[in-house]
């Protein structure tokens, strides 16, 4: 079974992983490059046991489009990022793996990551199962 792991994050802890200056939290080098070595570690650890399938970072939310319903036979377009929306999805691995379960501890890994304390604090990561095709999508 194949399972996306999704993890999040906002325009500002984009901005601070960028060290911009004055944002609370900026990362320093040192902070990006541990939380780089640990990215390549674990998707190395991913390939080697066969379980990784895609896994992609995102470029920050100021570079997206959201395409809204239709107003007047046309789809509403509007440039990221957007004021009700904290998070955004900031990547995502597609794993195949014997279980949920096993997706789950993939996942739990990421826990791992090292950053600055406020954004361990915050960080998530969603499992969810892809379907392929309308009978696993569970109604």
């Amino acid at each position: 079974m194949k399972y996306m792991i999704l993890t999040y994050a906002s325009q500002r802890d984009y901005d601070a992983m960028a060290g911009r200056p004055g944002e609370p939290g900026a990362w320093s080098a040192e902070d990006f490059a541990a939380m780089g070595a640990f990215m390549e570690s674990f998707n190395k650890d991913l390939e080697e046991s066969g379980e990784l399938v895609e896994t992609r970072g995102l470029t920050a939310p100021v570079h997206t489009r959201r395409v809204g319903p239709l107003r007047e036979g046309v789809p509403v377009v509007t440039d990221g990022p957007y004021a009700e929306t904290q998070e955004v999805l900031a990547g995502y691995w597609i794993v195949e793996c014997e279980s949920f379960d096993r997706a789950t501890e993939i996942a739990a890994r990421l826990a791992e990551c090292p950053a600055p304390a406020d954004v361990v604090a915050r960080a998530v990561a969603d499992v969810r199962p892809l379907a392929d095709s309308q009978g696993d999508l569970g109604f």
